[in-house]
């Protein structure tokens, strides 16, 4: 065995031959595949082989067509079949919610390149006449989708990566990973140790273990699925002595699984519910398990097959002629985890990958894209394996990854926090804010309020995909921080301490705007080398030598890596996570200055604390808390971050000297409106590493002058070049339903550009969207079009912060 590589592949299912493919288009030949046994053992060579197109998100569903554009390239590259049937894909809807799921849907799917299209029970019929359901409203055709051979793909994407060079071991088990002195990886095996500089893991049902040799609590498990193979059905032989194309893959609420023709037969594969669904391999794959399936559960799914046998009368009256169960990887959220590992250089993740025969293509691309070229092209965040922090631990995980399977058929809505594993983290003010009426969401496991319901109204979320009884309550908690003070549960927020002789030049190397003066705060951005926006820090400067950088939840551990890596060596900068220290409660509204200045001696007046300012002091009986002098609505206000031991007393401070001024509680929606209102760019949806600092509109956060910073000379270059496109602000004639995000936006008829994020302004009584548009649609009152629920709704360009656009409010 060759003894050194550029880099190693772990893992010979469908995802690592993707990967080791992906490598070797780009370039990397001297790569190896190494498998414990044989390619396509474990997940892959069982696998139903489905290739479904829709996700509404725009981003998945682009490397969904990337998957589908590699495997259709394959057999005329390779000389090899892949067994790719291109037979489309039909989902029935049989009530008003899911007809609404695909009309949304339907809004998105130009965006992404992807043809679909809502066809009526008749259709559908048509398209399906072995279908019997009465019950049906519609359904969503995608004819492009299919189902592809797994074991034939793998071996395909296998042999093109060997023609140009890179290597496969198989019988070849790793035992475990060592760091040598010079940066690079011992791969240890029982064939001999292997050198290399990058290591990838893409061990499937393994991934627990694999991450284990190396420190890493991979958030993923296994669970078990099922699906049967029918004897012949003559309806099916009909059709093919007919030459009758072969039917779309099946998809039916009213039975919960996917149906589509096997042969001369019929595969049915339900969805087991949580009550009745299997983990495997939770503490460990057994050491026999390898190209193995387990016992048939017939029982687990007997309601499933009762309701098909209903809906497709062929289907019960066929012989079942083999039954096959096995296990694949599964994540809380029912995506892979990609991307770098947490606290390792040149780590690499593709594990807890449900569905690997979708996704092996798609990853092998963009992996390889990111190890070779240090970026993606396209914004593939919601991969990312640090998306997830310390709280999804072992435990956590099975309980989420149970719900995840468990309620795959089931009917979700947008912004819908699934119940599984909470309450987990909770802040002191929890039981009191629950009191008063607080209806939870979670933001990187902690319990984050959505809205407060009134007292006589039921403190619970209700979802739909269109307006609801809500709103009519988080339109008060908007007005209350127009008119008079809200109070802002905002402890999740991610919190770091810069300090060190060094952290000055270290930051200022870092971010693209100037760092502040001591006492004062500013807006700066981490961007990627390519001018994309890959963090989003307020940074308050506390001395001058300490800095506390606050961003979105979402980014604990994601943030803190990248930041890790960038450290210097010998000690001068300390970078430290205080998230979970630390409280924060904003106060916010024009009559924040009256509930604030009361409980403190800090001088609260616009001449001793100015708008962007930050100071210490004691609120109430609280000490050390930092007093920001900026909020997310652009009202007056202050964040105020405080030891979280101070939490419950400076709720009950802070409730006791608002309450004359009206204060009111707020959550997360009214403060998504808010921000709305102020053209206010939220990460990951406004801002994201596929799109320029330039075309986020973040000019005024980026000072080209004041020396390098990282992504500084793509911005130049970006600059000279001129930007084609750009984020800008839409009013859209809302009425039942709103946009939020992935929408198309059009112009007499033709797709222009899409939404990047959207919601109801309960100030202005319409939707306001961020979109990115060309540069010549740009100009206030240039009338467009957004696709909502399926229907085109008027909309215009209007200038940015529709709201107070001269910023006269925060500074009152």
């Amino acid at each position: 065995m060759v003894s050194s590589f550029r880099a190693v592949v772990v893992g010979g299912g469908c995802v690592g031959a993707g990967i080791l493919y992906g490598l070797a288009k780009r370039g990397w030949t001297d790569v190896a595949l190494l498998e414990r046994t044989q390619l396509t053992a474990g997940s892959t060579w069982h696998a139903a082989g489905l290739i479904p197109s829709y996700a509404r998100s725009r981003n998945v569903g682009r490397m969904i067509a990337r998957s589908i554009e590699i495997y259709e390239g394959l057999e005329a590259e390779t000389g090899q079949k892949v067994g790719w049937h291109k037979c489309g894909q039909l989902r029935i809807a049989n009530t008003r919610d899911r007809l609404d799921e695909y009309k949304s849907y339907m809004d998105v799917a130009e965006v992404q390149g992807v043809r679909a299209r809502i066809v009526s029970p008749a259709e559908a019929r048509e398209i399906w006449p072995l279908l019997d359901n009465k019950d049906m409203r519609g359904a969503l055709y995608h004819p492009d989708d299919g189902h592809i051979a797994p074991a034939d793909v793998t071996q395909a994407m296998a042999k093109g990566a060997r023609d140009l060079g890179a290597k496969v071991h198989l019988d070849t088990e790793v035992v475990g990973f060592e760091r040598m002195p010079g940066g690079e990886w011992k791969v240890k095996t029982p064939r001999g140790d292997i050198l290399c500089e990058h290591v990838i893991l893409a061990t499937g049902n393994y991934a627990r273990q694999t991450g284990a040799m190396l420190g890493l609590d991979i958030p993923a498990i296994p669970i078990v699925h099922q699906y049967w193979i029918t004897e012949a059905v003559p309806e099916v032989v009909e059709r093919k002595r007919l030459g009758l194309p072969e039917m779309p893959i099946l998809r039916d609420e009213g039975y919960e699984g996917y149906l589509r023709e096997e042969g001369d037969g019929l595969l049915f594969g339900p969805y087991e519910r949580t009550e009745q669904l299997k983990l495997f391999a939770e503490n460990g794959v057994p050491g026999w398990f390898g190209a193995d399936l387990l016992d048939e559960d017939f029982d687990a799914v007997s309601w499933n097959w009762e309701r098909a046998s209903e809906l497709v009368p062929a289907l019960g009256r066929a012989g079942i002629k083999r039954n096959v169960r096995g296990p694949f990887q599964m994540t809380a959220d029912e995506l892979p985890l990609m991307g770098q590992a947490w606290g390792l250089e040149n780590v690499w993740l593709a594990e807890g990958v449900p569905g690997g025969i979708l996704w092996g293509g798609a990853i092998g691309y963009y992996l390889s894209e990111r190890i070779v070229e240090g970026g993606n092209s396209i914004d593939t965040a919601e991969l990312d394996p640090r998306r997830f922090g310390e709280y999804a631990n072992k435990n956590w995980t099975r309980e989420k990854v149970r719900e995840a399977w468990g309620t795959h058929a089931v009917q979700h809505y947008p912004g819908q926090d699934m119940p599984a594993a909470r309450p987990q983290k909770t802040a002191p003010s929890y039981d009191r804010l629950s009191q008063l009426g607080a209806v939870w969401d979670v933001l990187n496991g902690w319990e984050m309020p959505s809205w407060f319901a009134p007292a006589g109204v039921e403190a619970r979320n209700i979802y739909s995909w269109r307006w609801t009884s809500k709103g009519n309550h988080v339109a008060e908690e908007v007005q209350a921080v127009r008119q008079a003070v809200g109070l802002v549960e905002m402890t999740p927020m991610t919190k770091f301490e810069v300090s060190g002789p060094g952290a000055e030049d270290w930051l200022d190397g870092i971010l693209a705007n100037k760092l502040p003066r001591p006492g004062r705060v500013a807006l700066a951005h981490h961007l990627t080398p390519a001018g994309g926006v890959q963090a989003e820090y307020v940074v308050a400067r506390l001395k001058s030598d300490l800095f506390y950088l606050i961003s979105t939840p979402r980014a604990e551990r994601w943030n803190f890596d990248d930041l890790s890596r960038l450290l210097p060596e010998g000690g001068n900068v300390q970078l430290r996570n205080v998230t979970d220290d630390r409280g924060s409660f904003t106060i916010v509204g024009p009559k924040a200055r009256e509930v604030l200045q009361p409980l403190t001696e800090v001088d609260l007046s616009n001449e001793a604390f100015p708008w962007f300012s930050v100071r210490s002091g004691t609120v109430g009986l609280a000490s050390d808390v930092r007093l920001l002098r900026v909020n997310y609505s652009g009202e007056l206000g202050w964040e105020l971050y405080h030891p979280l031991c101070y939490q419950r007393h400076l709720l009950d401070a802070l409730l006791a000297s608002g309450e004359a001024q009206g204060m009111r509680l707020v959550g997360l929606q009214a403060l998504e409106s808010l921000r709305f209102d102020k053209s206010y760019r939220a990460m990951y949806r406004d801002m994201n590493v596929e799109l320029s600092a330039w075309e986020s509109g973040l000019d005024r956060f980026v000072s080209l002058d004041k020396g390098d910073f990282v992504g500084r000379a793509a911005l130049v270059a970006k600059q000279e070049q001129g930007t084609a496109r750009r984020i800008a602000t839409l009013s859209i004639d809302t009425d039942g339903a709103s946009a939020f995000a992935f929408e198309g936006v059009y112009r007499d008829g033709e797709l222009v550009g899409h939404v990047t994020s959207a919601g109801y302004s309960y100030t202005f009584g319409h939707d306001i969207a961020l979109a990115l548009l060309p540069l010549e649609l740009l100009s206030p009152g240039t009338e467009l079009e957004v696709s909502v629920l399926g229907e085109r709704r008027r909309a215009k360009v209007t200038a940015d912060s529709p709201y107070d656009p001269e910023g006269t409010r925060g500074r009152m």
